[in-house]
């Protein structure tokens, strides 16, 4: 009896160790996908670009229509949404411009990190690519939109500049470039989530489209008054105020900074037990 219950400890004992084992193997490549999408440095920003030109050939323009409608999209609320907020013109015209070009970055983002994996089962099925350069090139495109919308806040601030030249103005890449980091780690978890579970790009957008209005993009958060709260558990607000304080002469406070490098930190450890776990299936789910 005691022989038998010693040969069923050492098989669970191996059972457990090769499980372990396992575990690791499991993490070991999903961190060298990681690493190997990354240095692929000639494959996702030609991809992400050439993702674009098929976007648009053909026309004349190309993505500075992108550019033109969300220009119009300033042009027209900047108006109608200072005189119902009461605020000054001159101010909330570049306000505005900027949270809607900086939104649209984060939008666009959340959006496209539903397909990420989906949109490339041609990719993942026939070539041997880290899946991460996938998530890269999504992240890329987004960045290449956002450039271009960048010459509407340019545009503004040439005519209503509140910007002060100061230090505070490096922030601004380095919240761009924040946001940039984070939507990896979401083009990876909510790509992997999304080839399993189709409903879920459905239900991002719909969120995603109430979040603007409950984010500060259209109104300022100050005007929440003691409610001020609300604005702060919001983690779109944060990652917005990072980008768009240093242009609205008003530096972020190191709170958004704190949330922000936070979710950075807990987002990757989560997103990498996610990855290490269900890699090997996407091929599979796509």
């Amino acid at each position: 009896m005691i022989t038998c219950f010693q040969s069923v400890f050492r098989k669970v004992s191996q059972i457990e160790r090769s499980v372990q084992i396992g575990n690791r193997n499991y993490l070991a490549l999903a961190i060298k996908d990681f690493k190997d999408g990354i240095s692929s440095i000639y494959v996702w920003p030609m991809l992400g670009w050439l993702e674009i030109k098929q976007r648009y050939r053909r026309s004349v323009l190309g993505p500075f229509w992108l550019t033109i409608s969300t220009g119009a999209l300033v042009a027209g609320m900047a108006p109608l949404y200072g005189r119902l907020l009461n605020l000054d013109i001159s101010t909330y015209f570049s306000y505005l411009a900027i949270s809607i070009v900086v939104w649209l970055f984060i939008a666009g983002i959340m959006n496209d990190a539903c397909t990420a994996f989906i949109s490339a089962e041609g990719f993942i099925k026939q070539i041997k690519l880290p899946l991460t350069v996938h998530v890269l090139k999504m992240v890329w495109k987004n960045l290449i939109i956002f450039a271009h919308n960048l010459v509407i806040v340019v545009l503004v601030l040439l005519f209503w500049p509140p910007v002060v030249i100061d230090w505070h103005l490096l922030l601004m890449p380095l919240g761009v470039l924040f946001v940039a980091i984070n939507g990896i780690w979401i083009g990876i978890s909510l790509g992997l989530l999304c080839a399993r579970f189709r409903d879920i790009p459905q239900i991002v957008t719909s969120l995603t489209q109430v979040a603007m209005f409950l984010t500060p993009v259209f109104w300022k958060a100050e005007m929440l008054g003691n409610n001020l709260w609300a604005a702060e558990w919001n983690p779109f607000y944060h990652f917005l105020e990072v980008v768009r304080s240093p242009l609205v002469a008003a530096p972020a406070y190191g709170f958004s900074w704190t949330v922000v490098l936070g979710i950075t930190v807990i987002g990757y450890a989560a997103t990498f037990v996610l990855f290490a776990r269900f890699r090997a299936r996407i091929a599979y789910w796509v």
